[in-house]
């Protein structure tokens, strides 16, 4: 028989199930669907998930409710089913979870606008949240979860409206970015003094980011609140195949970073979108042995004739790093990221380092992973305006419909701009679903169509623009893609769309690199490599783990594994590998893009010194 739920908490550790929208999608149910409606048509399917869970050993089940407020049921028609729904889930719960584990209510953002941003009180809000709570409470269910919110303000509004009608136990949580901001931008630091303002039993992260981001957030957290905290990462970041997302985060990885978990103080640990019950079986263990691609549409371009329209510079005219693509000479890139508000100093301040160091441009990512930075055009418009140096500009599908792109590549050339590297863009996620939300007219092959079409002096509809834009067009390449045949058959199509060089995924195994140079030779393409210098072990598992694409070996993970605990031993061994694996492979490219973790620029420049390449 279980004890009330604030007394388990006293005792250890608990362990809450993992993702619900995900096993309803790896089971064969289409993100098309509403998969909350399945409690009323398809409860078997509902009950088997919680089942599953419940044998591996989770303490607590929860509702497949997330997205069952008013406001996402009406837009399957459903609104008038909204008690019936999740006072359903709560039965499905409550009977697979008998007399032994708990069941929690989970509840997503309304995601709609509130006052003093949108046209709904704060009143009205409450109100439809304790329209899910009380259908919720109706159910059986032992406590409350709120989970995924970006914003406090929401957040709070739906705590409020829960403790207006309820005594039982809640859990309040945010979502965050991989730096450990939330998606606001506030500081660990400040959120944590946000979360405990809220009064509720537990609060904490889940969602978006992996085990490794959410570990980190964990160890900051703890030094600033003795409250209770929860957590609940993503197993990693997904990897869109064939339309599907895969989550590639072994359940072994989940299961020791659980040990860490409570390590650090977690105090209920549970697992989001690509979480199985197989992760938490391994977490299970974990914890007891310690104790005392959506599928995007492609925008069809207009076929026109290209040969018509004037001035079509060449790509040794077009900029500096067009002349030394055209003339075969070597190019070193930095990649920095834009900063979290509006002032750009630091990044200044590195890019005039890398300048006077002699590095070609500063290749600049276009709001990664979906976070909110300032935006990579106007940070790349300071660095060329106040510094001098070239900028390569990432250039992704996700935000922009094919308006909005040629608006913008239009007013970025007319600005400075000179190179674009196109890519397609991670999709986002909301909440407890893998379904996307981003815009994705195109992908990186549509894209290169359409920059190749303004640099002929058209729009994609094949209406003359005036003068021509003179882009350098890069595309991004993964040489450790799970199906190659499909990775470079892709990379054949942007090449024929005008991709003029391409920019490699961070380079760990030359083995894996070379294959892949012998496959691409046909294209007579440069290749820029990218370098990722490790600075941990953690990094390199992090690396490994939660970033598709990327492959660090196991030799080089045991390699980092030696100085674990030691910054800057680890930071000197991860500055050795590159610079090993950069002088093997240095003959086959015809540039490096290094990337500079945490903002090290320092390391380029080491990495360089000890390489031998000459700038």
């Amino acid at each position: 028989m279980k004890i009330d739920f604030k007394e388990r908490l006293k005792k250890g550790p608990v362990l809450f199930d993992g993702g619900i929208g995900t096993e309803i999608y790896n089971r064969g149910v289409f993100i098309n669907q509403c998969y909350e409606v399945l409690n009323l048509n398809n409860p078997e399917l509902i009950k088997q998930i919680h089942q599953d869970y419940k044998k591996s050993g989770a303490d607590v089940l929860s509702t497949n409710t997330f997205g069952a407020n008013y406001f996402k049921l009406k837009k399957h028609s459903l609104e008038d089913k909204l008690y019936e729904i999740n006072f359903q889930a709560a039965k499905l719960a409550r009977e697979v979870a008998g007399s032994d584990v708990y069941v929690a209510g989970s509840i997503g953002p309304l995601q709609v606008q509130i006052e003093p941003l949108g046209k709904m009180s704060k009143e009205e809000a409450k109100d439809y949240y304790k329209m899910q709570i009380q259908a919720l409470i109706d159910g059986g269910v032992d406590l409350i979860i709120f989970e995924t919110f970006i914003y406090i303000e929401k957040l709070k509004i739906a705590v409020e409206a829960a403790k207006e009608i309820t005594d039982l136990p809640i859990i309040a949580q945010l979502t965050i970015d991989d730096d450990g901001f939330t998606l606001t931008g506030a500081s660990v630091s400040v959120t944590v003094a946000e979360l405990e303002n809220l009064d509720v039993l537990c609060f904490g992260v889940n969602c978006t980011v992996g085990p490794q981001s959410i570990l980190s957030w964990l160890e900051e957290a703890r030094k600033y609140t003795k409250h209770y905290i929860s957590i609940a990462p993503n197993a990693g970041k997904p990897k869109n195949i064939d339309g599907r997302n895969i989550y590639l985060t072994s359940p072994e990885y989940m299961g020791e970073y659980a040990k860490h978990y409570v390590k650090y103080g977690a105090n209920i640990i549970g697992g989001c979108c690509g979480t199985s019950p197989s992760h938490i079986a391994k977490m299970r263990n974990m914890i007891d042995a310690i104790k005392p691609e959506v599928k995007r549409k492609k925008y069809k371009i207009v076929e026109d004739d290209f040969k018509k329209s004037l001035d079509i510079l060449p790509l040794e005219k077009k900029s500096k790093i067009g002349y030394k693509l055209a003339n075969n000479k070597f190019i070193t890139l930095v990649e920095l990221l834009a900063p979290r508000g509006v002032i750009a100093d630091a990044e200044l301040e590195k890019s005039k380092e890398m300048y006077y160091y002699g590095i070609d441009a500063i290749n600049i990512p276009d709001g990664p992973r979906a976070s909110a930075r300032m935006s990579a055009g106007a940070l790349a418009l300071q660095i060329q305006n106040k510094i001098g140096i070239d900028t390569i500009l990432h250039f992704v599908c996700r935000d922009r419909n094919v308006i909005g792109m040629q608006s913008d590549l239009m007013g970025y050339y007319a600005l400075g701009l000179k190179n674009i590297l196109s890519i397609t863009g991670d999709p986002p996620k909301l909440g407890n679903y893998p379904d996307a939300t981003a815009v994705f007219d195109v992908d990186s092959i549509g894209l290169v169509n359409v920059i190749n079409r303004l640099n002929h002096g058209q729009d994609i509809a094949g209406n003359p623009i005036g003068n021509a834009t003179a882009y350098t067009i890069g595309v991004g390449a993964d040489p450790g893609a799970i199906d190659l045949e499909n990775e470079i058959r892709r990379l054949e199509w942007k090449i024929e769309a005008g991709a003029e060089y391409i920019v490699t995924q961070p380079v760990f195994e030359e083995k894996i690199f070379n294959e892949f140079i012998e496959r691409i030779k046909h294209l007579n393409t440069p290749v820029i490599a990218g370098l990722w210098p490790l600075v941990s072990f953690r990094n390199a598992e992090f690396m490994n783990n939660e970033v598709p694409g990327v492959n660090v070996p196991e030799n080089i993970i045991k390699k980092m594994k030696k100085y674990e605990g030691k910054k800057e031993e680890g930071i000197k061994q991860g500055i050795e590998i590159a610079v090993e694996l950069l002088n093997n492979i240095s003959n086959k490219i015809q540039g490096i893009q290094i990337s500079a973790p945490f903002g090290r620029v320092e390391s380029v420049k080491t990495i360089l010194n000890m390489s031998e390449i000459k700038l």
